[in-house]
Order: C-alpha cells, then sequence, then structure tokens
C-alpha cells in the first residue's frame, strides 16, 4: 500500500503534471502539495482532500484511505494535564507527546454562563495528528 505522500506523486506524475501544475489544477497552495508530497502533511482537511481528489481525477476516500487517522493517538490523561498546564503558563517549545515537534499553541478566552472568563489551553501538531481537544 502506498503512503499519501506516494500515492499523490504517482498519481500526478501519471498524470503529466509538475507539483506546481498540480497546485494551480486544484487552487492549492503550492506549498502544500510539497508537504503532502514529503510526506510532512499526514492528513488533510476535507477542503483539500476533496480540491485535491477532483485534480488528481479520483475520489477523496482512495486518498481518505491513505491518510494516518485519529485513532492512533492515544495520550495519557497525566500528559494532557502537563501540557494544558505548560500552555497556561506560556511556556515555550513544548513538545508533541506523539512526534516530539513543538507544538502549536494557543489559550482561547471564553466566558461561561455568568460572564466570567475562562481560559482555555489549545494545542495541535503540525507534523503529526496530535489535537489538545477539550
Amino acid at each position: 500500500m502506498d503512503t499519501l505522500a506516494e500515492f499523490v506523486q504517482k498519481t500526478r506524475d501519471n498524470l503529466g503534471m509538475s507539483a506546481k501544475g498540480l497546485a494551480q489544477k486544484s487552487s492549492i497552495d503550492l506549498s502544500v502539495i510539497e508537504d503532502i508530497e514529503a510526506g510532512k502533511d499526514l492528513f488533510l482537511p476535507v477542503t483539500i482532500r476533496q480540491k485535491l481528489a477532483k485534480a488528481l481525477r479520483c475520489s477523496p476516500e482512495e486518498l481518505l484511505a491513505l491518510e494516518r487517522g485519529y485513532k492512533d493517538i492515544v495520550v495519557s490523561d497525566d500528559k494532557i494535564m502537563e501540557i494544558r498546564h505548560k500552555i497556561l503558563q506560556h511556556e515555550k517549545n513544548i513538545p508533541c507527546p506523539k512526534c516530539g515537534e513543538p507544538l502549536v499553541v494557543r489559550i482561547a478566552k471564553m466566558y461561561d454562563l455568568e460572564d466570567n472568563l475562562v481560559l482555555q489551553p489549545k494545542a495541535h501538531c503540525s507534523k503529526c495528528v496530535f489535537q489538545l481537544k477539550d
């Protein structure tokens, strides 16, 4: 079975397109195409998957089957709490618990029903599928 990166590159080559040509045909930024073909993007947003499938003349389901799924992520509750604490303490370069790359973090400001400010730590990895969810 091909990886997502191999499938996209082979299919693009079979259609006689360059990476730039695929980017233009799919209306996807060239850097995104390059990241997919380099194996940096292991899963795709729905809109990217649909545009890419149309340009590659395949179904979105074919691409989805090659993506790495969220089921592959299992992180202990203790580790999740540690990451949340670090985000709220404004620590920099918090490593992803799955791949070790720095997490992309932010603190969402929300309000409860009594109009009290609630700070909610958010994080995702740009290299794997890890996400810090509520």
